[in-house]
């Protein structure tokens, strides 16, 4: 069974950064996008940033010039690094993956922005 398993999240200061990291793990054929979604409380979630296979890249407005997003296809993982972080960016953040034809969800890491 194909799970996605998530890491990094925490407590951090306005300004300061994070790395989220999420593996896939399983038996696994092909991996065709990976990413990152966030859902802050009372709000619907919402694409952060995703990646292809071949590095396309595609990020909210909200997080342009601050995150990255990154992959290692060797190791099917997606590493998410998010600088000048910003309290609006407080939420449960979710790794995507879609993975042999199918969309799976992790289980979420919360990042908290806060002074």
């Amino acid at each position: 069974q194909v799970q996605l398993v998530e890491s990094g999240g925490g407590l951090v200061q306005p300004g300061g950064s994070l790395r989220l990291s999420c593996a896939a793990s399983g038996s696994i054929f092909s991996i065709y996008r990976m990413g990152w979604y966030r859902q802050a409380p009372g709000k619907q979630r919402e694409l952060v940033a995703d990646i292809t296979g071949d590095g396309s890249t595609n990020y909210a407005d909200s997080v342009k010039g601050r995150f990255t997003i990154s992959r290692d296809n060797p190791k099917n993982t997606v590493s998410l690094q998010m600088d000048s972080l910003k309290p609006e960016d407080t939420a449960v953040y979710y790794c995507r993956g879609i993975i042999d034809g199918r969309v799976l969800w992790g289980q979420g890491t919360q990042v908290t922005v806060s002074s």
